[in-house]
């Protein structure tokens, strides 16, 4: 499982979307946002629009059974608009906690850290 999150982060640093995609189950569900992976990738293209340089760090993960608990670091600058923020040229650099639920290699339900909110208030 760890290998398979390490390849996960890979993707996440490429900004592979598709491959991204490929991680994720056609009805992933994420607390407190829209499920489905077209709104996960949704979302990660707008980030990736605002922030193209964004970059993810595992700081720390355990697994148990089928779930993951992840600390991570992410951080990039902000140099096109994000959540109707203009370019403020901000090097933003966040802490993000998630748990993940995986089945068959596909991440089946999400939760964590608002990271957005996070990036939201650096950027205000």
């Amino acid at each position: 499982m760890r290998e398979w999150f390490a390849d996960f982060l890979e993707a996440l640093n490429r900004h592979d979307v598709e491959r991204v995609r490929g991680f994720l189950h056609p009805a992933v569900r994420r607390a407190h946002l829209p499920a489905g992976a077209e709104a996960w990738i949704a979302d990660y293209a707008e980030l990736l629009h605002g922030f193209p340089d964004w970059q993810v760090k595992r700081i720390q993960i355990l697994v148990e059974d089928d779930r993951l608990a992840v600390h991570l670091r992410a951080g990039g600058a902000h140099t096109g608009p994000f959540a109707h923020v203009a370019p403020t040229r901000r090097r933003v650099n966040i802490a993000s906690f998630a748990m993940y639920r995986v089945e068959r290699g596909l991440i089946t339900e999400a939760v964590g850290t608002d990271d957005a909110a996070q990036i939201r208030a650096a950027i205000a």
